[in-house]
């Protein structure tokens, strides 16, 4: 009798251990299931206050790839000169008959103005008269000179505000009804208009019939 009461004993404190074991394991378990919450949303909160999140795209523009903001401002590349006026020239000759002329770079026989002023250069040829004897302009550079003493050379301010080139102090002309290069149909009209010499002197060669050569 002594003996069953120890067995039963025994199996009851068996009992109790693993009761005791399983409900210690169960325990731990819900203990640990937190923890990788917690982990979790302490990471987010780092990055947000390091600034760690991903950068918002640039924002694009529609601007042409092939526009560059010079094209699109001046509506030409950057740098780059504008284009100059053409290059004005003198040139000495002599040609037959008429002797020592000055010719511009076309081969254009050049005129004086008995009715300017050499001093101060002055222009009397405006309006209607500068379509038939168009003043020989600068512009805007040196002229080219080849057998003229540049220091006779010169530019006078006309009306319209252009510059026209001078020699000698008078201001030169072509004529409109020279049709080609060499001709100087214009020598002694109206009795005030020469063909020039490279010393800005009137040429007196070759006078219509009923022009006489002024005074020098």
């Amino acid at each position: 009798m002594i003996r069953r009461n120890r067995i039963a004993i025994a199996v009851a404190g068996g009992l109790a251990a693993v009761l005791a074991l399983v409900v210690w394991t169960s325990n731990a378990s819900g203990r640990q299931d937190p923890a990788p919450v917690r982990t979790d949303q302490v990471g987010a909160a780092a990055q947000a206050d390091y600034g760690d999140t991903p950068a918002a795209p640039p924002a694009t523009t529609s601007q042409s790839p092939l526009e560059t903001p010079a094209e699109t401002a001046a509506g030409a590349p950057e740098g780059q000169a504008a284009p100059a006026g053409p290059t004005v020239a003198l040139v000495a000759k002599s040609v037959p008959k008429m002797g020592d002329v000055v010719q511009d770079g076309d081969g254009r026989t050049l005129y004086r103005f008995d009715k300017d002023t050499p001093n101060p250069p002055k222009s009397a040829c405006e309006g209607k008269c500068a379509e038939t004897w168009p003043p020989l302009l600068a512009g805007g550079g040196t002229p080219a000179l080849e057998g003229v003493d540049p220091t006779l050379v010169g530019t006078v301010k006309r009306a319209d505000g252009t510059e026209q080139v001078t020699l000698a102090g008078w201001a030169l002309y072509t004529y409109a009804k020279d049709e080609a290069p060499g001709q100087w149909k214009g020598q002694g009209v109206g009795g005030t208009w020469f063909v020039v010499r490279p010393d800005g002197k009137r040429n007196v060669e070759c006078l219509p019939p009923g022009v006489r050569a002024p005074a020098a």
